[in-house]
């Protein structure tokens, strides 16, 4: 795959800068939205609150993906890590509101902890940029 074939987006992240990384990332008919959170800049939304830290960071990760021309629809896989099985319902029920027509293939881990204490959830997607089973339902025709 040449360089030309990928293409990379930031969202302003400031850890994106200090680690070296990309907030998604293009190649093919994939798009691999890195780790995100709760964070806007540098604001933390929904402390203490695990499900709104799941839509903030969802909603994070969708709109790297739309840089893309892409939405829900082409989510195929999404991965939550949380600090706490106690929030894992939470978490679930926010993932549910954004994906349940969608039903990507989805992981949830329970892990050690983030790069600030404060964040309970982060989450990774990928996406697909081909034709879906749906589009062609729709009987949708490529650009």
């Amino acid at each position: 795959m040449t360089s030309e074939a990928v293409r990379r987006v930031q969202s302003g992240s400031p850890w994106e800068e200090s680690f070296g990384f990309a907030r998604a990332v293009a190649a093919g008919d994939r798009v691999l939205v890195a780790g995100t959170t709760a964070f806007k800049g540098r604001v933390l939304y929904g402390e203490g609150d695990p499900y709104e830290q799941a839509k903030v960071a969802f909603t994070g990760a969708l709109e790297a993906i739309a840089e893309f021309g892409l939405g829900p629809g082409s989510v195929i896989r999404t991965r939550m890590y949380l600090t706490h099985l106690r929030d894992v319902d939470e978490a679930g029920r926010a993932h549910k509101e954004l994906f349940d027509s969608v039903r990507p293939a989805s992981t949830m881990l329970v892990v050690a902890g983030f790069v600030d204490p404060r964040i309970l959830v982060e989450v990774e997607l990928e996406a697909f940029r081909g034709r879906t089973q749906q589009d062609t339902a729709r009987g949708a025709v490529d650009s």
